[in-house]
């Protein structure tokens, strides 16, 4: 390896060490909910950067959101990759009702909930500003989908039930943790086993048919 080399090796290392310290940074700052936590020059000024320095790594705010999205993506990976193909209609719902109960209050679901909420709601204006950002949030809507349809494919439901129960899982689970986050004399777990055994029947009810078996 020549000198040359060598020094642009050590210098791409330094590029990426400064990268996952702002995608760090920006995670853990927007994960305290603090509205304020959602600008680029505060989070680079906490790791000791300037916005030049978020630039040059990501382009401009957009690509920096759309890049701190991806990093808690990837941080979740695998969450609900993994199925067991012996277990009932049941267990594979409250599985998935259980596991977002659970991660809506992460560190990281904080962190996309606060950033979500300092983005435009409407989605042309979304794609106008943050076509990045906007790419990224519906590339997890499809993600998530199919995650939904890989947990129940070998089970004979209804792929546009599946679709439907895919839509509003995750706002109705964001409801129930909103009841958990703010107290509540709601019992969740009645909430969450009412939420479950509407989301079996709505799924059996497509299988009978076709199958008797759960």
């Amino acid at each position: 390896m020549t000198e040359t080399e060598a020094g642009a090796r050590r210098t791409n290392r330094r590029g990426l060490a400064t990268r996952e310290n702002m995608l760090e940074a920006a995670r853990k700052a927007l994960a305290t909910g603090d509205p304020g936590a959602v600008s680029a020059n505060r989070i680079a000024k906490e790791i000791g950067a300037t916005w030049g320095a978020v630039k040059y790594q990501f382009g401009d705010i957009d690509g920096f959101w759309a890049a701190v999205l991806q990093r808690t993506a990837e941080r979740r990976a695998g969450m609900l990759s993994h199925r067991d193909n012996g277990a009932p209609l049941r267990q594979r719902v409250a599985a998935i009702i259980d596991l977002l109960y659970d991660g809506l209050t992460a560190s990281d679901s904080r962190a996309i909930e606060n950033l979500r909420a300092a983005l435009p709601r409407d989605r042309a204006e979304l794609e106008r500003l943050y076509p990045k950002t906007a790419a990224e949030l519906s590339s997890w809507g499809q993600g998530w989908l199919r995650t939904c349809q890989q947990a129940f494919a070998d089970l004979d439901v209804d792929p546009e039930r599946v679709r439907e129960v895919a839509s509003f899982i995750p706002g109705a689970m964001r409801g129930i943790t909103s009841e958990r986050q703010l107290g509540t004399y709601t019992d969740l777990d009645v909430a969450r086993r009412g939420l479950t055994n509407a989301i079996v029947t709505y799924l059996e009810e497509s299988r009978l048919p076709r199958s008797h078996h759960q």
